[in-house]
């Protein structure tokens, strides 16, 4: 079907088109926000704007990747082609050693401002929210690696993987996938260092927008002992994994046997229709073939007790799942074993049975799928030469990924309930994208950028269905806001 014929190029003389025409959705959501606004009252490192701002260069970053740009040198690219500029109403964009210059101005306490310059735009997003949004805001924390070749990069570390680089700390709330806090450390620290005072910042913020509940969820580089008690006398939930230490290694094997309670893990089922014979297990044929040690999970169970942890002052629930294990090698068994895994609560048995808990700490894996998202975007990434430039970078980067999730989440779920469970199912749709679907299919649209003198136009010149949800997200994006 697919023919090469002879081609030839020509350039138009007066017509100019953008290759990515759903940009006009993100400048109208910047306006309705006021992210400008908030960003240029946050992050005030120039004495004057000459000629740009600092909401200026932020904005030339983030907006870089969601053109499709993948590092700091694609904005030679953008800066040279009038459409673009023609699209963001401008008449230039620095470029791209401007902008790393931009990223060496600040300072960690300087990042921070612009964290809750961006949290301030954040807000009035929610508001815009249903009422059940603000049920209960879930915060998690994880750190992840970022490598970087470059051995020049100060502040660079090695971890444990004997991998160099970064080791960001990233806080977001596990409804939306928001970015609500992300920190530059370097790449040999622990998971955990600065967690506690970026989860208090997170709390202000969910307890400003109204939120009824407030959960905190982390691993075992998480559970902050220290703060236990603090954060409960303050109404904060919490799961936390927590280190399988001798002491609670030796709790849980004393426990008794009618204290254990088989685990069966929910699992969705396949419609009939969609049954389908299972394929072998390539991996498990190979390692049986090469007589690898080979583990095999054969059962799980769980169990809790109370427990009151050494920096604490009084007890919390303690959530144990003990997964039965056989070693084997080829076709032979060589010994079973136990593993244990510790979840640390205060949730009440009324408020969330254990087996919640288990799923609640479980789910925390979906946090690994946004920080690959903001890898995916090239937000996480290390261009710069300094610890706290690529901080910067990373933050202002990261903005990319947080413009994505505000556009689906102004959609606004009203109207009869047929019209609501359509926009509730674009709005979902919107939020679960990842980010280079989102920019393949509602981003990267050829369109004609038409300028007047109070607005300007965007002529899509091609269709396809996602066309129809780009018209509802714009449409929507420029709604006036609730107060």
């Amino acid at each position: 079907m697919i023919r090469p014929t002879n081609t030839r190029l020509e350039l138009v003389e007066r017509q100019q088109a953008v290759a990515c025409g759903g940009i006009a959705a993100i400048m109208q959501l910047i306006k309705t926000t006021g992210l400008r606004a908030s960003l240029n009252d946050a992050a005030r490192v120039f004495k004057m704007h000459l000629p740009y701002d600092e909401a200026d260069h932020i904005f030339n970053i983030a907006l870089n990747l969601l053109a499709g740009g993948t590092c700091l040198d694609h904005i030679e690219h953008r800066r040279n082609d009038e459409a673009y500029l023609d699209a963001l109403g401008a008449v230039r964009i620095p470029d791209p050693t401007t902008a790393g210059d931009f990223c060496r101005r600040f300072s960690q306490q300087q990042l921070r401002m612009v964290m809750q310059g961006i949290n301030n735009a954040r807000q009035r997003v929610w508001k815009q929210q249903e009422d059940s949004f603000f049920d209960v805001a879930t915060i998690e924390a994880d750190g992840t690696t970022v490598e970087t070749d470059g051995e020049k990069k100060q502040g660079i570390g090695l971890n444990y993987k004997g991998q160099w680089g970064y080791h960001p700390l990233v806080i977001t709330l596990a409804q939306t996938q928001e970015v609500l806090y992300l920190v530059n450390r370097s790449g040999n620290r622990p998971s955990h260092e600065s967690s506690a005072f970026f989860l208090d910042l997170a709390i202000d913020q969910c307890r400003k927008a109204g939120f009824r509940k407030i959960v905190l969820r982390g691993d075992t580089d998480f559970s902050s002992t220290e703060h236990l008690d603090r954060w409960n006398e303050g109404g904060v939930k919490f799961i936390l994994g927590f280190d399988a230490n001798k002491k609670l290694t030796e709790i849980a094997e004393n426990l008794a046997k009618t204290s254990w309670k088989p685990l069966q893990r929910a699992s969705s089922p396949t419609p009939p229709e969609r049954a389908r014979a299972k394929r072998e297990n390539a991996k498990e044929a190979f390692v049986v073939a090469k007589g690898y040690e080979n583990q095999k999970l054969q059962a799980e169970s769980y169990a809790e007790f109370e427990y009151r942890p050494g920096k604490c002052k009084r007890s919390y629930r303690m959530v144990v799942v003990r997964k039965e294990i056989d070693v084997t090698r080829g076709q032979q068994l060589l010994f079973s074993k136990d593993k244990y895994f510790f979840y640390i609560t205060n949730e009440s048995t009324d408020e969330a049975p254990a087996r919640d808990v288990i799923s609640g700490a479980n789910r925390r894996c979906n946090q690994e799928n946004t920080i690959s998202q903001l890898k995916a975007c090239g937000a996480l990434s290390a261009p710069l030469d300094n610890l706290d430039s690529n901080g910067a970078y990373m933050l202002f980067a990261s903005l990319a990924w947080t413009l994505k999730l505000w556009s689906g989440m102004l959609i606004r779920v009203k109207g009869n309930e047929p019209q609501k469970r359509v926009r509730r199912e674009a709005r979902s749709r919107i939020i679960k994208m990842e980010f280079w679907t989102y920019m393949n299919s509602l981003i990267l649209l050829p369109a004609q950028v038409v300028r007047t003198a109070r607005q300007r136009v965007f002529r899509l010149l091609t269709y396809r269905p996602s066309v129809d949800l780009l018209m509802t997200m714009h449409d929507h994006i420029a709604m006036p806001l609730r107060c």
